[in-house]
């Protein structure tokens, strides 16, 4: 029985691990769970799952989850909750949480030695370099939950590194695959929201559609599997079957194919290295008909082109970059800021910044600080 902390539970990926859970009780037990503002949610899992500890960074939630729950349970709260449920007794972390809030969960659990299944991205994104400097220290283990990335990780098992002639990390396009600038002026939330593949949280939705979402995955390919910028390529995929490839120096090439359901790849962490059943419908090729490929349109979607810069640059320009965006995106979602402008707000404050060796969390903070004043501000004059 593998104990199992979900952070981020009541997120689109934090609901898709429970409905995993349900699958295989035999196999998973649920010990810690979080949540951000959905405490109606959470309480209807802990009265399911019956976890031993959850958190809620708002302090005052706390009372109210304390009056709401059918039993005793301890409670985590306020800026270091999820770092201290992260450390809770379990075999498994499961890092569910959105943007940057994510980070100083996924250091902690490194440093606790567990086993981190990593859904986060941005704690790769942001941290990378810390990350990787702590994980030869504690012996922890990440395996990435993101499609693309668990594709990439599947496909490297018992293959030597110097032997990757470079990673391919394949994207659907988003909502606007094709659309000319013309037709992107008066893009609303519900059009940027409305993928057609993936049934995900809005964040993530909104940078897909920008391929910001491509361009974090390729730093975060970067951080995880060791490879230079020049090994990663982008390919435009949108039958999303395909969910990443593997070139090697001989030619041959590997791909992880699959149905477009996140329980796959939220399954195979949980349960690695063992594959378990999946209540998925296999795929049928027949159907699917064809498969097809193009290059990604960085002239009409230029995040992706923007976050791959960021990471060559390296030091605090990831940091930068994810905070912008998170602005921009918050602000698009809002309604206060037109869809092309999200670019324009990630470029103006990346071209502002100049980079420092990100040494610690602390500064790392300072830096995601002073993006997000900025982005702030070249957003109220986006707005006029």
């Amino acid at each position: 029985m593998k104990k199992i902390i979900i952070l981020g539970s009541t997120g689109s990926i934090g609901r898709q691990t429970l409905d995993v859970v349900r699958q295989h009780r035999d196999i998973f037990q649920v010990v810690g769970l979080s949540a951000y503002r959905n405490i109606e949610l959470l309480i209807e899992q802990v009265n399911e799952f019956n976890p031993q500890a959850i958190a809620m960074p708002d302090f005052k939630m706390v009372q109210v989850l304390r009056d709401s729950l059918i039993k005793d349970i301890k409670i985590f709260c306020g800026e270091k909750g999820l770092a201290e449920l992260a450390l809770f007794d379990a075999d498994i972390v499961l890092n569910a949480l959105v943007g940057s809030a994510g980070l100083e969960a996924t250091v902690e659990v490194v440093k606790s030695g567990k086993t981190l299944a990593l859904a986060n991205k941005e704690s790769m994104v942001i941290g990378g370099e810390i990350i990787n400097r702590l994980l030869p220290k504690t012996g922890a283990k990440i395996i990435p939950v993101d499609s693309e990335h668990s594709a990439i990780y599947q496909c490297l098992i018992g293959e030597k590194t110097d032997e990757i002639n470079k990673i391919i990390l394949t994207a659907s396009g988003g909502p606007f695959r094709g659309k000319k600038l013309s037709e992107l002026q008066n893009i609303t939330p519900k059009e940027a929201l409305a993928h057609p593949r993936w049934n995900m949280g809005k964040k993530i939705s909104i940078d897909s559609a920008t391929l910001m979402n491509k361009g974090l995955e390729v730093i975060e390919a970067h951080f995880l599997f060791n490879l230079d910028y020049d090994k990663i390529e982008t390919l435009i995929h949108p039958q999303s079957i395909i969910h990443s490839m593997v070139e090697f120096i001989d030619g041959s090439i590997k791909a992880h194919l699959g149905p477009t359901d996140m329980r796959i790849p939220i399954q195979y962490a949980l349960s690695y290295p063992k594959r378990i059943a999946s209540p998925v419908s296999m795929l049928n090729f027949i159907k699917i008909g064809q498969f097809t490929f193009e290059e990604p349109d960085l002239t009409n979607f230029p995040c992706l082109k923007y976050a791959i810069e960021s990471g060559e640059k390296g030091g605090t320009f990831p940091a930068v970059l994810n905070a912008a965006n998170e602005e921009a995106v918050a602000a698009f979602l809002n309604e206060e800021l037109p869809f092309l402008s999200i670019s324009k707000v990630i470029y103006t404050v990346l071209s502002e910044h100049k980079a420092v060796k990100p040494v610690e969390l602390n500064l790392l903070k300072e830096v995601d600080n002073w993006a997000r004043i900025r982005a702030r501000e070249v957003i109220k004059r986006e707005r006029g």
